[in-house]
């Protein structure tokens, strides 16, 4: 539809295209996710042995990374040359990128780099989607709107993310190539519709480019994100690798160079990073709630796949070649409760106003939290369906109202800027809960799952020795398999140990039930340090969320502070007008 952007219809046409593109970049993320074991099949690599992790992490992680580091950037470059303008050019690479990702000419370690590589340029694609489409759709829309509108693109970009698990899971029992395929038709019709009917109908500031922010910021989030996710990996005979050079110099290093950012960006005349955004508690606070619930839900989300794919699953029958997608059908409830509570929220924001239903929503969510810890590990599926809703119903609630009041609160020339902020903390916050949550889980289970794996080994009959070099192995390697949805008894002990133990014991030590049971229980014991800190992020996230803006005059909802900058909702006039906005 080529609409005029007066036109009543305009606003639609704008929300209905940013919602397609955010859903695209959204299930490319997990849809690879849950596909990983037909992938590295599909290339011939085993991503358990130990040399091939690092393949493993980054196709988990490079295209969050990618997009983490490059949307404020982008977002800035919006401002300056047209949202519009980049967000297209972003569905245009993206679309490219598809073809080239389903076309890998390569196996082994090749094909695994290939796809990273550009896995990596798509991400560029999908940033500039990512850091223009709220501000988009804040220009189109008038703000007694906005609420709805935001509403309605960010839960299609979280419900994206969980969408993908069902069917990256349906695609790859296909083909692991579809995975790359199904974004091709999609990515060509959005580009065409968009590069059709979008206008730019926000405020274009000319400037510079901040080379130097642009550089330090990409560095050191770069350096500090990827040494916390390297960090779950062993090193030097410990469990995990806090103590390898390497990832003390990024942690280290990556800390310094984004010090140095924030000098430059306060000392630059035109930044690609207004830290004075931040004097606003509206925004600061709701950035802060972004990055934390980003965090949890990350978390969420890895140690769901986990606990079905390696756990619940194979004791209630399934084969694991058929976990990856039964995990995500049994997840479908988290997705609802995501798209039956956004809109709502959204539209009702714009009548009661945001940060209730923002700090609801995170409250909600940690309640939902509690209840999974309260599950047994082998449960029963109504109850954790009701929580995984309710807490998708928590993610709903908050989404959009927080959204709205970040980019509600600042100036209508650096709304490009300020999403693609909101969107830096919201990627990397996926990042960091890699790192953050599966850290967690691995000292979680370090403490008991050495013990529990000998005891359990060796009364099935495997030499103690040999137990005793199983159980000795890095727990990380276990917590991947679960992930992978692989059975690794088989791999661990090997056809040589397997052939000295009793026929009907070597049965059981592959069988669907032995390996879930055995890991059942120090996975409990990790799973309550990573909720307990799920919980306490929401809560502070909740408390965020309830800032208001200087002098008490808080952005009340997503229809206040269209542009003055205050954060602070501007007056009783500037209200009144915001209100007779077109429709």
């Amino acid at each position: 539809m080529d609409v005029d952007t007066d036109h009543p219809r305009y606003k639609w046409v704008a929300l209905s295209n940013t919602t397609l593109g955010m859903l695209i970049a959204t299930i490319n993320s997990s849809i690879v996710l849950i596909s990983l074991p037909a992938i590295f099949n599909g290339i011939h690599l085993d991503p358990l042995r130990p040399g091939n992790v690092g393949y493993l992490l980054w196709m988990l992680m490079g295209y969050m990374l990618v997009t983490a580091v490059l949307v404020v950037t982008l977002g800035r470059l919006g401002d300056i040359w047209g949202r519009v303008r980049i967000y297209n050019a972003g569905f245009l690479i993206f679309t490219v990128t598809s073809v080239v990702l389903s076309l890998d000419p390569f196996q082994g370690g090749g094909g695994a780099l290939w796809l990273i590589g550009w896995r990596v340029v798509q991400a560029v694609g999908g940033a500039m989607l990512m850091a223009n489409a709220a501000a988009i759709i804040t220009d189109a829309f008038p703000a007694r709107q906005r609420g709805m509108a935001l509403g309605v693109n960010m839960v299609a970009a979280i419900a994206g993310s969980f969408v993908g698990l069902v069917l990256g899971g349906l695609l790859a029992e296909w083909n692991w190539r579809s995975v790359f395929w199904v974004n091709v038709p999609i990515g060509v019709i959005g580009t065409v519709w968009a590069y059709r009917s979008l206008r730019e109908t926000g405020v274009r500031r000319p400037g510079r480019i901040d080379w130097w922010g642009n550089i330090t910021f990409a560095v050191g989030l770069t350096a500090l994100l990827a040494a916390i996710t390297y960090g779950i990996q062993p090193y030097g005979g410990h469990t995990m690798g806090w103590t390898d050079p390497w990832v003390l110099a990024g942690l280290i290093g990556g800390t310094a160079v984004l010090a140095l950012f924030c000098a430059i960006e306060r000392r630059v005349a035109e930044p690609m990073f207004p830290l004075r955004l931040f004097r606003d508690p509206v925004f600061a606070g709701g950035n802060l709630a972004t990055l934390l619930g980003s965090i949890a839900r990350g978390g969420l989300q890895f140690m769901l796949i986990v606990w079905l794919q390696g756990i619940w699953l194979p004791l209630h029958g399934y084969d694991y070649a058929d976990t990856p997608l039964w995990a995500g059908i049994y997840l479908v409830p988290l997705t609802v409760g995501f798209l039956v509570a956004g809109p709502v929220a959204g539209h009702l924001s714009d009548r009661f106003g945001a940060r209730l239903f923002a700090a609801g929503g995170l409250l909600v969510t940690a309640a939902s939290f509690a209840g999974l810890l309260a599950l047994p590990t082998d449960f029963g599926y109504p109850a954790f369906a009701l929580l995984v809703f309710l807490n998708g119903l928590g993610g709903g609630l908050f989404a959009a109202p927080n959204t709205a009041l970040v980019m509600s609160s600042v100036p209508a020339a650096d709304r490009g800027a300020a999403s693609g902020m909101r969107a830096t903390f919201q990627n990397a916050g996926m990042v960091l809960s890699i790192g953050v949550f599966f850290s967690l889980m691995v000292a979680g289970l370090a403490g008991s799952l050495p013990h529990t794996l000998a005891d359990g080994l060796t009364a099935q009959g495997v030499p103690a020795a040999d137990a005793h070099t199983v159980a000795q192995l890095p727990p990380v390697g276990i917590l991947f398999a679960a992930f992978l949805g692989y059975n690794p008894i088989r791999e661990l002990l090997g056809p040589h140990v397997l052939a000295q133990v009793p026929a009907d014991s070597a049965g059981t030590l592959t069988g669907r039930e032995f390996f879930p049971h055995l890991i059942s229980g120090p996975f409990h014991d990790g799973l309550v340090v990573v909720f307990a800190l799920a919980i306490a992020m929401s809560l502070v996230g909740a408390v965020a969320s309830l800032l208001r803006g200087r002098a008490g005059r808080a952005t009340a909802g997503a229809g206040t502070g269209t542009g003055s900058g205050t954060g602070g909702g501007g007056t009783g006039k500037a209200r009144a007008a915001t209100r007779g906005a077109g429709s």
